[in-house]
């Protein structure tokens, strides 16, 4: 009976969800946007072009790994147990991993899955990998070494020892703190220790130098501070030069110690700042800046080479003095290399001591830096810092930032990297999901002047293709006072991928205290209306820049309550896109309520309790109010003088919308703005046409809901549909159409529908539970319902009108509860809520049960080639240093029964096949590998039997090399010596040689 009163109460005189059942309301979790957890490591492949990113096993997700592409490509990767990312290394067609339960993890970049997983039997430390092998080296806590095959799965009997054994008997529990392949020179590898360095040839299978740094008395140190005493920094980081003769070892002081691995001599120590701090009284001060002190520790040193690689720089995270604010990095341009060969010992002395320009790059206010990850233009080697074109920057924060290099200009990220790799770059405040018309999106592509994309990996899976629905596009406000505009989809193909970023911040004219509260995009025109919480009204739209290629002045913004052309704020290499219009700033407070209609009317409300709402024809303000002359207050008796204190509380907007209807008393329908209050009361403004041919609006009542408005739902009383303020329903009132609406007001307490603007119409309390975001979802076929998210963690579905349950469903699985308020439900049943905090979920409502399936996109490009290895010089080959390819080290380590890789048998395999298949039909075989008739097995066993017959060959010159280059010098020296004897006695030979003369 109470449902069959609430619909006469409510002027609707049939039910509009007539077809709905309990056993349809269930939930397709089809989408995750964003990473789930803070960010812990990340990796890039220059050939694949793909970044990875692994994450921390929080409150708010476990571990996972990320692997983004161009456009929308995506792979996500599970760790084998709840557990964080510690190192990720891309290796040729696979990415190997450590997590925080020390497991290895080799994923397949070709079959999108993990391959094997593996535990080492202690705490592994370090990792090491080259694109060239199929090998992870794996540094232990105990200062092993040990192998991994990648190819065959498995530990290789190959092992090395704690080198520092050797220096120091006592360090038995010294862990590898790093480890690094030479860059010219896989066969040597660069071990470090907590008490030095040392450089390990696999070629003869033992140590060959040690680099242990010691401050001698009176020396100043990092810190500026000279002792009597000997000082020996602990080793935290040690790296190769770029030309594999140098090295660099970095301590906790913050020293940089540079070395000569021939020899094993120090040629320089110093910090970012200063140089020769090893030396007493070496009356060289660093720069003006640097003051005595501690420093704070290089969380990160990279040594990058440019495209000549013999010109280097050092790329340095950290090392500044503490207290510094300015977290960045400093990029110490090293200029070209001294030649090795020809250079004298105070060349190579006084190499990293002037460098040739130091560049700061900057990073936001108070952040750390914790990573980077280089990008480099085409090549993985020199420990992938070979020619980098920009760097991507983990912050202690967990964010990132992407930077060109080395000019450390900001790079945006829009249309750059993945659009969920932007909700951390930065972190977003604020993110509002709209429905907008297909082909209106479809028209929205930014052109902007950008540099050039990285990455550029992978191929998106085909998805069916939804022609006739609204685009579901989410707009995401960051930190740094950027919006981002994207289509996050229907789990169908996006047809327009491209992000539309709108510059905030260069539109208000400021680039610090800028918070967004509310965002509304128009889901018909083009425009986009921001609120901020410093109270001003930001209002975009869709065009080309007319002053493209240059910089205007900004100018001022006006007085309160005035609107300021902003459009000469328009960045000057957006050609296309989100133009600034018109700013106000009523100085009211922040910005509680925004609606950006879709026929031109901008509504806002003030904390202060103010409401303004603009014609964007002129622009012009065609109506101001405050709430609290609008709304009378209720009559009170003597027992309730106890809540006097509540009503004296202000009063301002929470929620605004914009419909066509025929208010009550009027034969006639009009546009109306229905305001709802924080204290439950809905107001309705009437906009009308003036006699001068602009707009006005007029106050036309109000209505009692009793408690804070979450949402404004205007409904046509016939059909059910949206009774909004849309191009077409206004174009109709021209012809005098009349709209029979009523108004759903939802509140967290209860729901009431009225017909506008006085009545009380049908009301109904929620039992035990709050509602924190509703709205009227169609189902096709079947009818309209409300649906709401509710603090209990369901979502519940209720008929229209009688607001009798229908359905509800868990939804806690699944959203972050504390943030459910900020959750959108859009008309088709799209729900939008928060996961983690720069993480996103979505899910229909009304639809089949259906859970997250895994991406189908495509990772690994089988064409893209990777590039030879760098090889030593020759000269460094001339005089004496060994050589060891990358197919000697698959024997070194994997033994030289190791068969060949599973991608040769497979390849050996093919052929097979092919010529037994040209065999069958009478073809003529394809050519013999091997040239000549045996199968590939026999094929595969002998060259392994060349190869390792090939290898001792090649081992037995290499252990004659050092003596037969030795009596090569001293036979030139022999030479050298005779020539001289033959200049001082030439006259004498010659006289002699001469024939006796002819006499006539």
């Amino acid at each position: 009976m109470a449902h069959f009163l609430r619909g006469k109460q409510a002027g609707i005189q049939k039910d509009l969800s007539e077809g709905l059942s309990p056993d349809l309301f269930l939930l397709d979790d089809f989408a995750r946007c964003g990473v789930n957890s803070q960010i812990s490591a990340i990796a890039y492949d220059p050939v694949q072009s793909l970044i990875a990113v692994g994450t921390s096993d929080t409150q708010f997700g476990s571990g996972q790994i990320y692997i983004f592409g161009q456009r929308r490509v995506l792979v996500t990767f599970e760790f084998p147990r709840k557990a964080s990312a510690r190192f990720l290394q891309f290796c040729a067609d696979k990415l190997i991993s450590i997590d925080s339960k020390n497991e290895i993890c080799v994923y397949s970049l070709e079959t999108r899955r993990m391959v094997v997983s593996y535990a080492p039997p202690g705490q592994a430390t370090a990792l090491l990998t080259d694109p060239s092998l199929d090998y992870a080296f794996i540094g232990m806590q105990n200062g092993e070494i040990i192998a991994y095959d990648l190819d065959r799965e498995s530990l290789t009997p190959f092992k090395v020892p704690n080198l520092w054994l050797e220096r120091n008997p006592r360090a038995r529990f010294f862990p590898v703190v790093s480890l690094e392949f030479s860059p010219r020179d896989i066969g040597k590898i660069l071990v470090g220790y907590p008490e030095g360095a040392v450089t390990f040839t696999f070629k003869q299978n033992l140590a060959q130098k040690y680099f242990v740094y010691e401050i001698p008395p009176g020396a100043p140190g990092a810190d500026s501070l000279p002792t009597h005493e000997v000082r020996r920094p602990k080793l935290t980081n040690a790296i190769w030069h770029p030309n594999g003769i140098f090295i660099l070892t970095i301590h906790e002081d913050a020293s940089l110690v540079l070395w000569d691995t021939k020899d094993g001599r120090k040629l320089h120590a110093r910090t970012v700042q200063t140089p020769n701090i090893d030396q007493p009284n070496s009356g060289r001060p660093g720069s003006p800046d640097d003051g005595a002190g501690p420093k704070e520790a290089v969380t990160k040193i990279v040594w990058c080479a440019k495209e000549n690689p013999d010109d280097t720089g050092l790329l340095v995270a950290g090392g500044r003095p503490v207290g510094d604010q300015n977290k960045g990095f400093t990029f110490l341009d090293m200029g070209p290399t001294p030649n090795y060969q020809t250079s004298s010992w105070q060349v190579l002395s006084t190499y990293m001591e002037r460098c040739r320009r130091t560049i700061n790059l900057s990073v936001p206010l108070g952040a750390q830096v914790v990573d980077i990850c280089l990008i480099p233009r085409s090549s993985p080697y020199f420990n992938g810092a070979h020619d980098p074109i920009a760097l991507i920057a983990m912050l202690s924060s967990g964010e990132i930032i992407t930077l060109s290099f080395p000019s450390g200009h900001t790079i945006t990220p829009t249309n750059m990297v993945h659009p969920f790799l932007t909700l951390v770059h930065p972190f977003v405040n604020k993110a509002v999901l709209t429905p907008v018309d297909r082909s209106v999106w479809l028209g929205l592509k930014e052109r902007r002047l950008q540099g050039p994309k990285f990455v550029m990996g992978g191929a998106e899976a085909k998805n069916p293709l939804k022609r006739f629905e609204n685009r579901n596009i989410v707009s995401m406000a960051h930190a740094d006072g950027t919006v981002r505009v994207w289509d996050c989809g229907h789990d169908d193909e996006i047809e327009n991928g491209d992000v539309v970023q709108v510059d905030l911040a260069r539109a208000i004219g400021r680039v610090s205290n800028i918070e967004v509260t509310e965002m509304c995009l128009a889901s018909a025109s083009g425009e986009m209306s921001i609120g901020l919480k410093t109270g001003e009204l930001a209002i975009f739209r869709w065009g080309n820049n007319p002053s493209y290629g240059r910089e205007e002045s900004p100018g001022a913004n006006q007085g309160p309550g005035k609107l300021t052309p902003i459009t000469q704020r328009t960045d000057p290499g957006l050609k296309t896109g989100m133009l600034p219009l018109t700013l106000l700033d009523m100085q009211q407070g922040p910005i509680t309520a925004l609606k950006h209609g879709q026929v031109g009317f901008v509504a806002a409300g003030y904390q202060g309790g103010s409401l303004v709402i603009i014609d964007l024809r002129g622009p012009a303000i065609i109506h101001t109010a405050h709430v609290s002359d609008l709304i009378k207050a209720p009559k009170r008796s003597s027992f309730r003088k106890a809540r006097d204190s509540e009503d004296a509380q202000p009063e301002w907007p929470t929620q605004i919308e914009f419909g066509v209807m025929t208010l009550e008393g009027d034969d006639y329908s009009s546009i109306c703005c229905f305001v709802g209050t924080n204290r439950g009361n809905v107001a309705t403004f009437k906009i009308i046409p003036a006699s001068d041919g602009t707009y006005e609006a007029a106050f036309a009542g109000t209505s009692s809901v009793e408690d804070s408005v979450i949402n404004v739902i205007p409904i046509d009383a016939d059909s059910g549909g949206l009774a909004l303020a849309t191009p077409s329903a206004v174009g109709g009132l021209r012809s005098g159409a009349k709209v029979n609406g009523v108004v759903i007001a939802v509140t967290a307490s209860g729901c009431r529908i009225f017909k506008p603007p006085i009545s009380k119409g049908a009301h109904k309390e929620w039992e035990d539970y709050l509602c924190d975001s509703a709205a009227v979802v169609k189902t096709e076929g079947r009818g309209y319902s409300l649906v709401g998210l509710f603090g209990d963690g369901n979502a519940r579905a209720f008929s229209i009108p009688a607001l009798r349950d229908i359905g509800c469903t868990k939804i806690n699985h699944i959203a972050e509860m504390r943030r459910l308020s900020e959750s959108c439900i859009t008309p088709t049943g799209t729900v939008m809520t928060w996961v983690g905090p720069s993480e996103i979920g979505l899910f229909n409502v009304w639809a089949g049960g259906n859970g997250l399936h895994p991406s189908n996109d495509q990772l690994y490009n089988p064409e893209a080639v990777l590039p030879q290895r760098p090889t030593i010089t020759n000269m460094q080959w001339i005089s004496g240093t060994q050589y060891i390819s990358p197919a000697d080290m698959d024997i070194l380590i994997g033994g030289p029964g190791r068969p060949p890789s599973k991608r040769m048998v497979e390849q050996m395999k093919q052929e097979d096949q092919e010529r037994r298949a040209a065999l069958r039909e009478g073809r003529a075989p394809p050519p013999e590998a091997s040239g000549s008739q045996e199968g590939y097995w026999s094929y595969m066993s002998r060259q392994v039997q060349e190869r390792t017959e090939r290898l001792g060959i090649a081992g037995d010159s290499m252990d004659r090399l050092e003596e037969n280059s030795s009596n090569f010098a001293n036979d030139v020296g022999k030479y050298v010596q005779s020539q001289k004897k033959k200049a001082v006695f030439g006259c004498k030979l010659i006289d002699n040689a001469l024939p006796p003369p002819l006499h006539g």
